[in-house]
């Protein structure tokens, strides 16, 4: 299976996506493709589901290829806002783009005592 994800902005979105033979399950939801035959192709809005809502989901020459939205933080990386393909996808949890480290906190007390008066 190969899968291009894009990244779009979602504070505080869970988004868990584990492959399963040819059933996608993300965020305990199972999407099964198996019924897809050969050469056959559907639009990924078709499946009921607002990660699949981009491009189609095609098998040819017996892998499945698709793509999925899926959400990312503020602190978003370079590798998580350009299209990325993951190919040949192993079973198990899919691994995504990591978003970049949070900032570190400010402190909001020690901005006001340096502030001129």
């Amino acid at each position: 299976m190969n899968i291009t994800v894009y990244g779009q902005r979602h504070d505080d979105q869970q988004f868990e996506i584990t492959k399963d033979g040819e059933t996608l399950i993300i965020n305990d939801e199972r999407f099964d493709l198996s019924p897809l035959l050969e050469g056959a192709s559907i639009v990924g809005s078709a499946v009921q589901s607002k990660w699949f809502s981009l491009g189609k989901i095609i098998r040819k020459k017996g892998v499945i290829s698709l793509s999925l939205l899926y959400p990312v933080p503020a602190n978003f990386s370079p590798e998580q806002a350009t299209p990325k393909l993951l190919e040949n996808i192993p079973d198990g949890p899919v691994e995504l783009p990591k978003p970049l480290p949070d900032p570190a906190p400010v402190n909001e007390s020690a901005l006001q005592q340096e502030a001129p008066e």
